[in-house]
């Protein structure tokens, strides 16, 4: 009989990873999933948009919280009804907060965080783009989360600029970090940086946060990627990493996601 049971249950677990991706999850962790969207239209679908592959990116991903750029918010493009941060959220089963970047296509564009603990409080920060640039606004946005045993995280998300020069991602950078170092609690930063390993950007983001990777798998362009520009970091020494990923799913987005497990100290 025990036999048995013991060959229907590894049935039953090759058909669950025959179907999808099996995440083994640690006690005490957080799992943290960031992911450039391109507004969920995958580059080889021409004005498609496909919410249902980067709801799926999530599913097999099962993070705790996701951090989403380049979302789009009752666009003509994505559909006037379409709220993308609320529909993968709500196909999650997760709380969601959308931060509008700009004004697009008669709705809104921007940066989203979604999460499976309780959100606090949302914050919205604009940050700077210098005159003459002719630079996309950007933003970052914060959402302070309830976490079990009455402990609480600041989860921030931001897309810096995507110039050519670095002159924008620098005033941005140098922002955002004044903005997080702040806060009274440890803080996860998560998005899509623009800019790689080694430029004074990243240098800048490591003078005052630990990022999940040194040598970083590329993120772009997903058919043979070359560079990474998407980063999760967090307040030193608050969080210890389990694991740290890159995903290779090259249909949904013209980035790769990227994941990471922390555990809180």
């Amino acid at each position: 009989m025990r036999n048995s049971l013991l060959l229907l249950l590894s049935v039953l677990l090759a058909a669950c990873a025959g179907s999808r991706r099996v995440v083994v999850e640690t006690p005490g962790t957080i799992n943290v999933l960031s992911y450039n969207i391109h507004h969920a239209n995958p580059p080889s679908e021409k004005d498609k948009i496909d919410i249902p592959a980067i709801a799926k990116v999530i599913s097999n991903t099962a993070p705790d919280i996701v951090a989403l750029q380049e979302v789009d918010v009752h666009t003509d493009r994505s559909g006037k009804d379409l709220h993308q941060a609320e529909a993968l959220a709500k196909q999650a089963g997760m709380h969601s907060f959308f931060a509008k970047g700009i004004d697009y296509g008669g709705g809104e564009y921007g940066v989203a965080i979604l999460s499976r603990f309780p959100i606090v409080e949302t914050k919205r920060y604009p940050l700077t783009t210098l005159p003459g640039t002719n630079g996309e606004p950007r933003v970052l946005a914060t959402a302070l989360l309830q976490l079990p045993g009455n402990k609480r995280m600041l989860m921030a998300c931001t897309h810096l600029d995507a110039q050519r020069s670095d002159s924008n991602r620098q005033v941005q950078i140098r922002e955002v970090t004044a903005i997080l170092q702040e806060q009274p609690y440890p803080v996860v930063l998560a998005g899509d940086l623009n800019a790689a390993n080694g430029t004074p950007v990243i240098n800048e983001l490591d003078k005052h946060f630990t990022r999940s990777c040194n040598d970083c798998a590329p993120t772009i362009p997903v058919i043979n990627p070359r560079r990474c520009i998407d980063f999760i970091a967090f307040t030193p020494g608050k969080f210890d990493v389990v694991k740290h990923e890159v995903i290779q799913e090259t249909y949904a987005s013209d980035h790769l996601p990227v994941n990471a497990v922390l555990r809180l100290r």
